[in-house]
């Protein structure tokens, strides 16, 4: 009986310590890949936004110019960041990130830029969506240019009853056998325009952090270099 206990008592232990291993290992990998997955995501956005607005249009740190626009003050239905970008101070871009649920698959959301002193759209890329292969997922730059019709398209260019579908009297193709994908991401457009039209220039004056990429580099040796003189007085 005595060594059944023993042996019980060591398989215990055994697997107690193989248990607090296999937490340490999970630990330590999730602290290792956490940040390079953060840095992979940064990379990707900093991507998307310069497909609208060239890192030469603007001086500051253009993601982490973030403002959140909440649903209750526009009438979007979620939360929408919007990215501004300016150049030496002054107003250039207002890049929105808008999900629109309308499409025929669900939520699909995009990338709208338009341009602060005008409000003409800078560019439009969709960045996430459920649409059907083929079909819907021709709103991709990679798949057709379409989307590339938005570029300087404005508010009375065309005029507002205009901005539809051709299928709806208005003055944007829409896909072969796909019209519910199309229209949903003219609305989402439409609705965003009118937005900026009232709201552009308060958009600027919540000044989120803006730092020219000279203050960026600044930043980072002045870092580099109290990280240094900390390990250097330990």
């Amino acid at each position: 009986m005595k060594k059944h206990y023993e042996a019980m008592k060591k398989a215990g232990a055994s697997l107690a310590f193989f248990a607090f291993i296999s937490v340490v290992l999970v630990a330590t990998t999730n602290s290792l890949t956490k940040h390079k997955i953060e840095e992979n995501q940064a990379k990707m956005l900093l991507k998307a936004l310069n497909q609208i607005a060239p890192e030469s249009s603007y001086d500051n740190d253009l993601a982490n110019s973030k403002i959140i626009i909440e649903p209750t003050e526009s009438g979007f239905s979620h939360a929408t960041p919007v990215y501004l970008a300016t150049m030496q101070g002054n107003p250039v871009t207002a890049i929105f990130e808008v999900t629109t649920l309308k499409g025929y698959s669900g939520a699909i959301t995009l990338l709208l830029g338009i341009n602060a002193n005008d409000k003409s759209v800078k560019g439009l890329r969709v960045v996430k969506h459920h649409e059907t292969p083929g079909l819907g997922d021709k709103m991709e730059i990679r798949k057709t240019d379409w989307v590339l019709g938005f570029n300087g398209k404005s508010i009375g260019n065309p005029d507002i009853e205009h901005w539809q579908v051709k299928k709806d009297g208005g003055d944007f193709d829409q896909f072969t056998g796909a019209t519910i994908t199309p229209r949903a991401i003219v609305n989402a457009a439409r609705s965003t325009l009118l937005y900026a039209q009232e709201n552009m220039d308060g958009l600027f004056m919540l000044k989120p952090e803006k730092l020219t990429k000279q203050q960026i580099k600044q930043k980072n040796k002045d870092k580099l270099k109290t990280n240094k003189k900390l390990k250097e007085s330990e």
